[in-house]
């Protein structure tokens, strides 16, 4: 079995209605969800400056419980460019 160092970040992803949504998970456990969230908003708010529009965030969602095996920090968010 191989075990991969890389966080995972899904990119920016159009999920209708004008919405897009990111997810960034941390590579280990000592990554903070602060920083994963600020990295995800930086992320939107550049996606929607490039069109010219502001970044609003619709919602949130990040990992709860033990950070250990496979279960790392990880945020979600969804946001619109208006």
């Amino acid at each position: 079995m191989i075990i991969s160092s890389c966080a995972i970040n899904s990119g920016i992803v159009p999920v209708g209605n004008e919405q897009f949504f990111i997810s960034k998970q941390a590579a280990t456990g000592f990554t903070g969800l602060g920083n994963l969230k600020a990295e995800a908003i930086k992320e939107g708010t550049v996606f929607c400056n490039a069109m010219k529009k502001e970044f609003e965030l619709v919602s949130q969602d990040q990992s709860e419980g033990l950070q250990v095996l496979g279960n790392y920090p990880r945020v979600e968010i969804t946001f619109i460019c208006k």
